[in-house]
């Protein structure tokens, strides 16, 4: 698929996806959210990508929702729009490898909503975010933000409509930690590359297990996540990952045992 909103990049079995639409503040257009839902469904089936990084670039990440283009619909006629922001934050959810979600700057209404869709969050000082759907007479998500944050702090930011900083966004446990203006993407690459290397089908089935234990009791998480472990450990590559470990730490021990 040619893109014209979107730009991908794949290095060291790490995928970027940065939203380009600079004259518009990435704003989410029709076009943005095919693009999102196409992108992300082609990724989550490639096996040379084990990590994805999302950003808007170290300015912004999202205005959110084109008004303009809201402002075309009409309230009989607006079930393939709604359907279509929906196929695009499913296509980010349910991806399979984890996404790391890079906010450079705003990420408003729509665009806090594709936040919420990654798995990580990691947010330059210079980031706000605010759920502002309500201002516009428009019901917010609320799940998974009640599931990030806890339900009374869900509640606050989609009723309020309130703009957090950075640090009120770390604070709250929706970011997972800032990183100085300018130094965002750097820094999260350098993550995501790290954690790039672990096994795929283990960063998968890790993914996934996050997604699904919510729903279950603790007994049967506990069994589920039993049965998981079993299914890893004491695996080639299991054993392969204990040796080098154990090299590393023998050499660094070496290197720093006294003469």
């Amino acid at each position: 698929m040619e893109m014209q909103h979107l730009l991908l990049s794949v290095a060291s079995r790490v995928a970027t996806v940065t939203i380009h639409r600079p004259d518009k503040g990435n704003s989410l257009s029709p076009e943005v959210l095919v693009e999102v839902e196409t992108l992300f469904t082609e990724l989550s089936a490639r096996e040379d990508v084990h990590v994805i990084v999302f950003t808007g670039g170290e300015r912004y990440f999202s205005a959110g929702f084109d008004l303009n283009e809201i402002r075309k619909l009409e309230k009989v006629s607006n079930e393939s729009y709604t359907a279509l922001f929906h196929r695009a934050y499913r296509a980010i959810l349910f991806c399979s490898q984890p996404v790391i979600c890079a906010v450079g700057g705003p990420a408003i209404a729509g665009g806090f909503d594709l936040t919420m869709m990654c798995d990580i969050r990691y947010a330059s000082e210079r980031a706000k975010f605010g759920q502002r759907e309500i201002v516009l007479s428009l019901t917010p998500i609320m799940d998974p933000l009640w599931r990030i944050i806890g339900l009374g702090r869900a509640k606050e930011v989609a009723l309020t409509g309130r703009i957090y900083d950075a640090h009120e966004a770390e604070r709250m446990g929706y970011v997972s930690k800032v990183f100085p203006e300018g130094e965002l993407l750097s820094s999260v690459d350098r993550i995501a590359v790290e954690m790039a290397a672990y096994d795929r089908g283990c960063l998968k089935e890790t993914k996934q297990l996050g997604n699904m234990i919510l729903d279950q009791d603790l007994d049967g998480a506990l069994r589920l996540q039993e049965w998981l472990f079993r299914s890893y450990i004491g695996s080639e590559d299991n054993h392969r990952r204990i040796d080098a470990l154990q090299a590393q730490l023998a050499a660094r021990r070496k290197k720093q045992a006294p003469p």
